[in-house]
């Protein structure tokens, strides 16, 4: 047998795929459909109408397969969840960058906000407690902390570099940092604070008086 044969023989070889193989491949495949479909219910309609049987409905498939792939519907909620996850780290990776830390921040913090309005429903997935039987678990957990790596960058230089007191752990600096903004939002999605206007401007207002407790000299 030629050389050529050779090579011919082990590339299909390589092609030959077991059933376990192909299985699991289509599997993979069938889940990202059926994510697809409850994150478009999601953007579409809010998250209560993220059921096994609207899914079901929207795939034109059996709710017995979507069991079988995600187990019920928290199942699907925590995949939900990572997706959130990887949107918000998008987000805030085009946040425009700046000289000074103090306002790379402020951009951080109101891209953090344009994330809640424009992807609301994950918002109040991931953040609002919206699947009252759903608890993120650690992995999920983990992809919140690897959204918010932006922001824990640039908090980490700013310490380093002396601009942001020692006094707290990177890990609180954006706690601190998160915790307030995350209020505002939440508060403003349960009607407390008027139109998306007023919303926005206390947001703002808030996000200075917690850059600026941060770095109380002025940027240059």
């Amino acid at each position: 047998m030629s050389d050529h044969d050779n090579s011919s023989a082990n590339t299909n070889t390589r092609q030959l795929k077991t059933y376990q193989e192909v299985r699991l491949q289509n599997n993979e495949n069938l889940r990202k459909l059926v994510i697809d479909a409850a994150a478009a219910l999601l953007q579409e309609e809010g998250p209560e109408a993220v059921t096994v049987r609207r899914v079901s409905q929207k795939m034109d498939c059996s709710t017995k397969i979507i069991y079988s792939l995600f187990v019920n519907k928290e199942g699907l909620a925590q995949q939900l969840y990572l997706e959130g996850c990887k949107i918000l780290a998008h987000e805030l990776e085009g946040t425009p960058q700046a000289a000074h830390p103090a306002q790379y921040i402020r951009n951080i913090g109101e891209a953090y906000w344009q994330f809640g309005q424009r992807y609301s429903s994950y918002y109040k997935l991931m953040f609002g407690g919206a699947f009252a039987d759903f608890k993120p678990d650690e992995g999920s957990m983990q992809g919140t902390v690897t959204a918010m790596r932006q922001l824990l960058t640039v908090v980490s230089h700013a310490q380093e570099n002396g601009l942001i007191s020692g006094q707290y752990d990177t890990e609180s600096v954006v706690r601190i940092f998160w915790a307030p903004l995350h209020g505002v939002i939440h508060l403003y999605f349960g009607g407390h604070l008027g139109d998306v206007q007023s919303a926005h401007a206390l947001y703002r207002q808030t996000l200075s008086l917690i850059v600026s407790s941060f770095f109380p000299d002025p940027i240059r």
